[in-house]
C-alpha cells in the first residue's frame, strides 16, 4: 500500500480550485476581478464559472491542488459561495494516520529445512517461506509500513537461546520499507550445510524479547505496532516447564491489553506419511493476541506455499492498516466546522468515491467522527475499513468545504 511518510492509507484533502463569493463558484485558475468584482474561472476538470470576486476590484481564487497523494494541481471543483462580499474556496490538507510497525519473529530452526525427516524439507518448507517473505519486505506495495526482523533460536547453548534478553535486538531494526537488507538477513542466516541449522523452538521467550523490543521502540516513536511470529512447530527445546503454548499465548494477551496485536503465521508440514501436526495450536496464540486466528499454510506445494503465505503477509499487511484517522488543522485563516468536510476513497488511478456520513454506521461505504459534540478523528466504519484494508493502492481524500455538506445529529 503506497503510503507517505509512514503511512498506511494517506489521507488527503481532494482537489479544488474554487472562486466563492457573490454569487457564483468557479475551478482550475481564477484571474482577479476588477471593476465590479467579478473573477472568470478556466477549468482543468470539471465544474462551472461563475461571478464571485471579493468585493470591487477582489481577486477570484483557483489553481488549487487537485485530488490526489501527489497533490498534482487540476482538481474537480465543487465548492459553493461564502455569501455576499466575502471569498471562500474548497481547500487541500494533508493528515496521516498512525505509522504502523510489524515486528516479525521467524522461525529458523532445523525443523524448516534440515532434512533429517522428510517433512524436514528445505524445498518444501524454507524456500517457498522465504520466496515469499523477502517478496514482502521488497515490494512496493509495502511502502509506509515499517519492519523488524528477529530469527530465533539464536545461536549459542540451551541458556542463550531461552533467555529473553537474546532477543530484544532484532537483527535487522525496524525499518521503512520496502528495503533490501531483509532479505540480506535471511540470505545471512540460511544454512549452508545440515550441521548449521539451529535446534528448539523458544517461542516463549523471543515473544517476551519482541514484546520488550517493541515497547522501547513505542515509547521513542509513536505509532500502530504488531508482532508477527512465523513459526513451523510448537514451542521447545527449553524444557517442559517453558515448552507450552498457553504461556506464549498469555504474552500474547498481555502485549494485546498494551495496544499490541500478535499475528501468527504457522507453517505446517508437507502431507507425507507419519507427519506429525505442529501448528494448529498456534490458533491459540492468535486469538489471545486479537488478531482472531493463525494462518496456517500448506507445504508440499513450493508454488502454493509461497503463493499462500504471501496471501497471509497481504491479509496482516492490510488488518494492520488504522481506520481512524486524526482531523488535518483546517487550511490557513479556516475554522474548523464539522458539516463541512467531505470523506471520498480512490483505488489506484481510479475516481474518487463520495463515503456517506453516519455517526451510527448504519449505511455501507460510511464514516463517522469519533465524537459528535467535539470530533477529533474520522473513522472508518467497518465495511469501509475492510474495504480499504483489502485494497493496497486505496487512498483516502477529505475535503474542506464552503458549505455544509453533512448534518452532526445533536
Amino acid at each position: 500500500m503506497k503510503l507517505p511518510t509512514m503511512t498506511i492509507v494517506l489521507l488527503t484533502v481532494g482537489a479544488i480550485g474554487v472562486a466563492c463569493g457573490g454569487n457564483g463558484a468557479g475551478d482550475g485558475s481564477s484571474q482577479a476581478g476588477s471593476g465590479n468584482g467579478s473573477a472568470s474561472s478556466s477549468s482543468g476538470t470539471n465544474g462551472g464559472t461563475g461571478e464571485g470576486g471579493a468585493g470591487e476590484g477582489g481577486a477570484g481564487f483557483g489553481g488549487l491542488p487537485g485530488f490526489g497523494g501527489d497533490l498534482s494541481p487540476g482538481g474537480t471543483s465543487n465548492g459553493g459561495s461564502s455569501g455576499e462580499g466575502g471569498a471562500c474556496a474548497t481547500e487541500t490538507a494533508r493528515a496521516d494516520i498512525e505509522p504502523v510497525y510489524l515486528a516479525f519473529a521467524f522461525d529458523v530452526s532445523g525443523s524448516m529445512g534440515m532434512g533429517d525427516a522428510l517433512w524436514h524439507d528445505k524445498s518444501l518448507k524454507w524456500d517457498p517461506v522465504v520466496a515469499a517473505t523477502k517478496q514482502f519486505f521488497d515490494d512496493p506495495l509495502s511502502q509506509g509500513l515499517s519492519a523488524s526482523l528477529r530469527f530465533f533460536p539464536s545461536e549459542g547453548d540451551t541458556d542463550t537461546k531461552c533467555t529473553a534478553d537474546t532477543y530484544l535486538t532484532p537483527e535487522v531494526t525496524m525499518t521503512p520499507l520496502p528495503s533490501r537488507a531483509f532479505a540480506d538477513a535471511i540470505d545471512a542466516v540460511t544454512p549452508q550445510t545440515t550441521n548449521d541449522w539451529r535446534g528448539g523452538t523458544p517461542t516463549l521467550f523471543v515473544m517476551q524479547g519482541t514484546i520488550s523490543y517493541v515497547a522501547t521502540q513505542r515509547m521513542d516513536t509513536p505509532g500502530r505496532y504488531a508482532i508477527v511470529l512465523v513459526t513451523d512447530g510448537y514451542p521447545q527445546g527449553c524444557g517442559s516447564r517453558y515448552n507450552k503454548v498457553e504461556l506464549v499465548a498469555d504474552e500474547a494477551a498481555s502485549a494485546l491489553d498494551d495496544g499490541i496485536p500478535t499475528y501468527v503465521i504457522g507453517v505446517a508440514n508437507p502431507p507425507i506419511k507419519d507427519a506429525p501436526e505442529t501448528v494448529k495450536g498456534m490458533n491459540e496464540v492468535a486469538v489471545a493476541g486479537g488478531t482472531d486466528h493463525a494462518y496456517l499454510i500448506d507445504t508440499g506445494n513450493p508454488a502454493a506455499t509461497t503463493a499462500a503465505f504471501k496471501a497471509a503477509v497481504d491479509a496482516i499487511r492490510g488488518a494492520s492498516v488504522s481506520c481512524t484517522v486524526a482531523i488535518p488543522p483546517a487550511p490557513d485563516g479556516r475554522s474548523f466546522d464539522a458539516q463541512k468536510v467531505r470523506v471520498t476513497t480512490t483505488s489506484g488511478d481510479g475516481d474518487p468515491t463520495a463515503l456517506t456520513y453516519d455517526q451510527e454506521c448504519a449505511t455501507e461505504s460510511a464514516w463517522r467522527y469519533d465524537s459528535a459534540e467535539n470530533p477529533a478523528q474520522i473513522v472508518l466504519c467497518d465495511s469501509t475499513c475492510a474495504t480499504i484494508q483489502a485494497d493496497p493502492k486505496a487512498a483516502l481524500g477529505v475535503d474542506f468545504t464552503c458549505e455544509d455538506v453533512i448534518t452532526i445529529p445533536r
